[in-house]
């Protein structure tokens, strides 16, 4: 992508908050998942990242940054469609990290389409196994580790509020995120782990942009009241403050919209 997608936060200083904690972070070789991926460790977590393998070269750029933050950084490609993997990709964090103290469901497939014609069985299954069924799948393995105070935090998005005529499919993966976050929320509020969700609207990332021509993903956030997408590294601190004790410890089943001055789905 050109300009390519900001994650590095140069102004945000990390203060402890995260300090000995171990997170899951599922999408992390780019985009937002980079971004927190990044965050967290400048706040004192080591990472471990779930990939497709395809991305290992984005992978590696994410565990770089990782390591330039003092924190180790855990590669584990795979598909989070697949609950098998789900399990291994926990179980394989915990031996090799020591503990998990934080899941971050944002792995993301998403594809344009003008009529629901054109939504194929392939499609429609590929959006759905890995936008819900996966955060299912993830979260449902990773409670067996999960201590009182750890946090669950999920990817939302406005299009799970407000519809997206172009997005049939994915935009109802988001609805279901954020029922799914409520419904786990209540669920695990017994056993003190928080469930949040971040909902953004258009953000500068590959997954939003990957199939558009060169004049839309120009145009991408301009209708926005701030007139451009936000940046991963504006997003990502959102992330932070759910995985936060010391920001969130009273806050569960919560949608935190983050749109760039629109306010109409607050």
């Amino acid at each position: 992508m050109t300009p390519r997608p900001e994650y590095r936060a140069p102004r945000y200083n990390g203060s402890g908050k995260l300090a000995g904690k171990v997170a899951l972070i599922t999408g992390g070789d780019s985009g937002i998942g980079r971004a927190v991926a990044v965050l967290y460790a400048r706040e004192g977590a080591d990472v471990a990242i779930v990939y497709l393998a395809a991305e290992q070269r984005d992978a590696e750029e994410t565990r770089q940054a990782v390591e330039e933050e003092g924190r180790r950084c855990l590669l584990l490609p795979g598909d989070v469609s697949r609950p098998k993997f789900c399990e291994r990709a926990v179980e394989r964090t915990v031996r090799e990290l020591g503990r998990l103290d934080v899941l971050v469901n944002n792995a993301a497939y998403q594809r344009h389409q003008q009529r629901i014609e054109d939504i194929d069985d392939e499609q429609l299954e590929r959006t759905f196994r890995t936008n819900i069924f996966g955060y299912f799948y993830m979260a449902r393995a990773a409670v067996r580790h999960l201590r009182p105070g750890s946090a669950i935090v999920n990817c939302g998005s406005i299009t799970g509020l407000e519809g997206n005529k172009q997005l049939l499919d994915y935009a109802s993966t988001k609805g279901a995120i954020h029922a799914f976050t409520k419904s786990l929320a209540q669920m695990l509020v017994d056993r003190r782990i928080r469930v949040n969700c971040v909902a953004p609207g258009p953000i500068w990332t590959p997954l939003n942009v990957a199939d558009k021509s060169p004049e839309q993903a120009a145009k991408h956030g301009a209708d926005s009241p701030m007139q451009r997408p936000g940046q991963p590294e504006e997003v990502a601190p959102a992330f932070v403050f759910f995985a936060s004790e010391a920001d969130s410890s009273y806050i569960t089943g919560e949608v935190l919209t983050l749109l760039g001055g629109e306010t109409r789905a607050a």
